[in-house]
């Protein structure tokens, strides 16, 4: 006679439940001293019935074998509650890659390289890129050129303002033409005629007029 599947689920006959459980309870230590021995396994196993009651077995001390578990059993939880903060710094880091990685190539197709597995549609896109560029770049500088000729116009204005007020200052200091010109005229007593001798005298100086008097 061949045996029904046992269904997976509580039995509802109290007496037939007990002797399941005495059966398989068995069947279970045995199969815990079994693995103990042949593997060299350190084994506890703990059993409560439906009324409390206990059965265990320990391959060597139930004492150590739980202190051991529960040290295992806090390692694991202490790594499980790292991994759990560092996942999103990991997936943080991760994107990140992925960003400079695309960057990269970006970067690549703008200088012209690694263009060999571009479309027609992605080049015609890195073109307008590049001319949008190009003109932010334009724009840009033009800015800075008008702002560097403000500036050297307003440098302008100011030294040409510096110069008048430096004229403004030196102007009265400056000695009058008129003020030093000397007129004779204003001067009584002070005409002197002068007369020109157009004589020619032959002879030593000082002797007075002698032969030789050339009229002029």
């Amino acid at each position: 006679m061949v045996r029904g599947k046992t269904q997976m689920k509580r039995i509802e006959n109290a007496t037939s439940r007990q002797v399941t459980f005495s059966k398989r309870r068995n069947g279970l230590l045995k199969k815990a001293f079994e693995l103990s021995v042949l593997c060299d396994a350190e084994i506890a196993l703990i059993i409560f019935s439906a009324r409390g009651k206990l059965y265990e077995f320990a391959s060597s001390s139930m004492q150590e074998i739980i202190e051991r578990y529960k040290a295992h059993a806090k390692e694991i939880t202490s790594s499980s509650a790292i991994d759990h903060e560092n996942q999103p710094s990991r997936y943080e880091a991760a994107s990140l890659l992925k960003k400079i990685e695309h960057l990269e190539t970006f970067k690549r197709k703008i200088l012209g390289e690694k263009l060999e597995s571009c479309s027609i549609e992605e080049l015609h896109e890195l073109e307008s890129k590049l001319e949008h560029g190009l003109r932010r770049i334009r724009g840009k500088k033009q800015q800075l050129l008008e702002e560097q000729l403000a500036q050297l116009q307003q440098k302008e204005n100011t030294l040409v303002e510096e110069n008048t007020l430096l004229r403004e200052k030196l102007q009265p200091n400056l000695p009058s033409e008129a003020a030093n010109e000397v007129v004779l005229d204003d001067i009584p007593g002070e005409h002197t005629e002068v007369d020109v001798e157009t004589e020619l005298c032959i002879g030593c100086p000082g002797r007075g007029k002698t032969n030789g008097i050339l009229q002029g």
